[in-house]
């Protein structure tokens, strides 16, 4: 059997092992894009090449414990001073939430909510600040732990790991070996999980969904059609908003529906056959014990700003960046994209491909050029800032051009 394995809240756990008093309490892990990289002063900063994703940024501030102080909505209500953190100049309260605990939760508070809106129903919040060298430390932390209980383990995220359990854990004895694994857990690393388990990797994580929080599910055959009929298709991972309404359109609203409907789903195209395979438990993939990244990218949310020059010098510094991570990966990309997020809730993006050795200068230019292009709402001011680096060529079937190498390595 595969098993999926999930932090619960992982974010919040982290920080409970850092306060026990955070306890069943509501509380939420907020903050600002970490804006200060524009800034002129020196600053520390560090990066992540490993388990970078949502909410898991590759370049963030060093954590240090005065930000926890600066941070932290204290007990008892969010009084003046504890806000300061998330204050912009005006004196606005400003930024969104990442996570927030099954407590918060319970108040409606979602994740990508505005701290402003989440204080507003539920006033005892308890927020804290993003805290990422703790979050990396405790996930190499489980991963290590798990590489000696499961021969084959998968981390698929910063929060999220993959088992294959065949060979190793007889089928009727998966049940008491998961719910064994997620208290040895919490005992050695003092992070609840939740486990599920399944025939295939994509029901497992199913099941996790539904053992949640601090919970272990096994699906066998004998019950699968019980357990993954009645569930809603946008609870599926891989069924996102598009495919929901496309499937609602068609009066498919559940994983029992999808499945009685086998060719209106084949009709859908590819992605869509495949779905219903693992919707099906017919399809499953390998545990991978090492991923290769495909793409690295970076990006700045701030306040609205007109002036071109500054917006150009914003460029420079996020390029320099993302050249530094480039260079450590040891790869050379050929597909560049770059986009940009105006108010007024304007978009704009260009895309670019190149086959030439990679190079700081170039790299710049490369990106001041893409920024000139995708500016087409002049007079609107931006709000965001994005630049991705893809298809290395490692990974895909472009060569460089041989033409321009001997200029290119000068």
């Amino acid at each position: 059997m595969k098993i999926h394995i999930d932090i619960d809240c992982f974010f919040v756990s982290a920080a409970r092992i850092l306060n026990p008093d955070l306890e069943n309490k509501p509380v939420a892990i907020g903050g600002r894009s970490d804006t200060k990289i524009f800034n002129k002063e020196a600053k520390n900063q560090s990066v992540n090449l490993q388990n970078a994703g949502s909410f898991v940024p590759t370049f963030y501030k060093t954590y240090e414990e005065k930000d926890e102080v600066n941070y932290g909505v204290r007990e008892g209500g969010p009084g003046r001073e504890s806000l300061d953190g998330f204050k912009d100049p005006d004196g606005r309260i400003r930024g969104i939430l990442t996570t927030s605990s099954y407590e918060a939760r319970a108040y409606g508070i979602k994740t990508a909510m505005s701290i402003q809106e989440a204080l507003g129903l539920c006033p005892q919040l308890i927020i804290k600040a993003p805290n990422m060298t703790l979050y990396q430390k405790l996930s190499h932390e489980l991963h290590e732990f798990l590489q000696t209980k499961i021969p084959l383990i998968e981390q698929a995220s910063i929060d999220e790991f993959y088992g294959d359990l065949e060979g190793w854990v007889s089928d009727e004895d998966v049940p008491e070996f998961i719910d064994n694994l997620r208290h040895e857990i919490k005992r050695h690393i003092k992070l609840p999980v939740s486990i599920g388990a399944a025939k295939t990797r994509f029901i497992a994580k199913l099941a996790t969904t539904y053992a949640k929080p601090f919970g272990c599910k096994t699906i066998t055959a004998h019950d699968f059609d019980k357990f993954v009929n009645p569930i809603p298709v946008d609870a599926f991972a891989g069924i996102g908003r598009s495919m929901s309404a496309k499937l609602k359109s068609a009066q498919i609203h559940t994983l029992g529906d999808l499945r009685a409907r086998r060719g209106t789903i084949e009709s859908f195209g590819p992605y869509a056959k495949e779905l219903y395979k693992r919707v099906s438990g017919l399809s499953d993939g390998n545990i991978q014990t090492s991923h290769i990244r495909k793409s690295i990218g970076i990006s700045r949310t701030f306040d609205p700003l007109y002036d071109r020059v500054e917006l150009r010098r914003r460029i420079h510094v996020l390029a320099r960046h993302l050249n530094f991570a480039i260079h450590k990966l040891e790869v050379i990309p050929t597909v560049f994209h770059l986009s940009i997020a105006y108010e007024m809730s304007k978009k704009s993006h260009k895309n670019i491909s190149l086959c030439e050795v990679f190079t700081e200068k170039k790299f710049d230019s490369l990106c001041l050029n893409l920024f000139h292009d995708a500016d087409i709402y002049k007079r609107l001011h931006v709000i965001r800032i994005s630049i991705n680096c893809s298809s290395f060529t490692r990974d895909s079937r472009k060569e460089l051009s041989l033409l321009a190498l001997k200029k290119n390595k000068k």
